[in-house]
């Protein structure tokens, strides 16, 4: 047990540079802090807990993981503090700027008149969604701010324009790799992705920008998005929530690419990313639900004792885990309040933004691997879940469980 784990460690750190598993697009930096809490400690020490009766050396190596990752959080704010900031929580978020859902007048003036700036009121198209963005008073920090909004406005939901990251990374590839061979049956049921966007070579239907320099071909997007065309998806549409923006993937872009997703006609929505609870995007995966889309979010690369990610979290999406070649849960997958299912995520042959085939390891590639199968399903019937449960491959305890979910799809995909 110990040899493996530390294997598995070595090997995550050799695949990324300063142990770096989520990519920051715009910046070239890697980060893999927990998404949720930002802090250090609690999560050594959650660490701690989980590891409990292992060698302490693979403990060291496990927190030595963790302080790196720190470490390049630290890089990418002192790098961008002109744009990221942390929230009261210790979340990235974009920097002077809060979003206000039910704003009525008494408490718009009230806030005015304690420093805040009206930006104006918005809606998000496709989701009857409004909310109020807000910039904070000159010269406060954004924790600071949400404390003076929650004491003059206490009747009024107020959130931080969060940030969240992709999860995942292409490993060392061997000399030579398979081709890519598209699944015999395709799959016409539209699927929408949150992302980068993709190399050219993919071919998908449409995409659009949501971000700075955005739509712009990305590592991460094209890899997501042609693991869905080997799956045999042929209708595929992408909003671009990162383009060149350190601030990239921000919770505002999210919903707005979520609303432009399913007023095109997406069904499925696959959404590679992780970060904090956010009340923003909460609304519009509800709103997205209502109108009968599926999302489908990854848990992230944190491991078992990160806190709980979003949005695979968030009530009705599907939560998705990934497992290696041999059916094993991926040992830094993170966790979700529940888990839905797993799907092959180490060494899964994708495209990235050049067109080039490479090997490729995280949850976010088990992620649209499962968005295949309950398009395949919808395809077939409108109760999916029925379907992509007896396809499913009970792995672990007999039933659902914590580890897997209900089960393992799209067995063999990606190879």
């Amino acid at each position: 047990m110990r040899f493996k784990l530390l294997t598995i460690l070595a090997a995550l750190i050799v695949a990324s540079p300063l142990a770096a598993q989520l990519q920051v697009p715009g910046t070239g930096v890697g980060v893999g802090v927990p998404p949720v809490g930002g802090a250090l400690g609690d999560a050594t020490d959650a660490l701690g807990r989980t590891l409990d009766g292992l060698d302490e050396q693979v403990q060291r190596e496990a927190r030595s993981l963790l302080r790196a990752r720190d470490r390049t959080l630290s890089r990418l704010l002192r790098r961008n503090r002109d744009v990221i900031e942390r929230d009261a929580d210790g979340d990235l978020a974009r920097r002077g700027e809060l979003i206000a859902f039910g704003l009525n007048e008494p408490y718009r003036f009230a806030l005015i008149d304690a420093g805040f700036t009206s930006l104006g009121r918005e809606s998000i198209e496709g989701l009857d969604l409004s909310f109020t963005r807000l910039a904070v008073p000159e010269g406060m920090d954004l924790a600071d701010a949400q404390a003076l909004a929650g004491e003059v406005a206490p009747g009024v939901e107020i959130a931080p324009d969060h940030l969240h990251f992709q999860s995942g990374n292409a490993l060392a590839a061997p000399a030579s790799l398979p081709m890519m061979v598209q699944s015999a049956t395709p799959i016409s049921v539209e699927v929408g992705v949150i992302d980068g966007a993709p190399a050219p070579a993919i071919g998908v239907m449409s995409e659009r920008g949501f971000a700075r320099g955005a739509p712009k071909p990305s590592d991460h997007g094209s890899a997501v998005a042609s693991l869905l065309r080997s799956a045999g998806v042929t209708r595929i549409r992408i909003a671009d929530v990162y383009g060149e923006d350190p601030a990239g993937g921000n919770a505002l872009a999210i919903a707005r690419a979520l609303g432009w997703l399913v007023e095109n006609g997406s069904k499925v929505v696959s959404v590679s990313l992780v970060g904090p609870r956010n009340a923003l995007v909460e609304r519009a995966v509800n709103a997205a639900r209502t109108r009968g889309v599926v999302i489908v979010a990854a848990v992230g690369n944190d491991g078992p004792a990160a806190p709980p990610a979003f949005p695979a979290s968030y009530e009705g999406v599907v939560a998705v885990t990934g497992v290696d070649r041999r059916e094993r849960a991926l040992i830094e997958a993170g966790r979700a309040l529940h888990l839905d299912y797993a799907a092959p995520g180490d060494r899964v042959y994708a495209m990235d933004a050049r067109g080039r085939v490479k090997s490729w390891r995280g949850t976010s590639f088990a992620t649209p691997l499962v968005a295949a199968r309950i398009a395949a399903a919808l395809q077939r019937g409108r109760n999916w879940r029925r379907i992509t449960d007896a396809e499913a491959r009970d792995l672990g305890a007999r039933g659902p469980d914590d580890i897997y979910g209900r089960g393992l799809l799209c067995r063999g995909c990606g190879e």
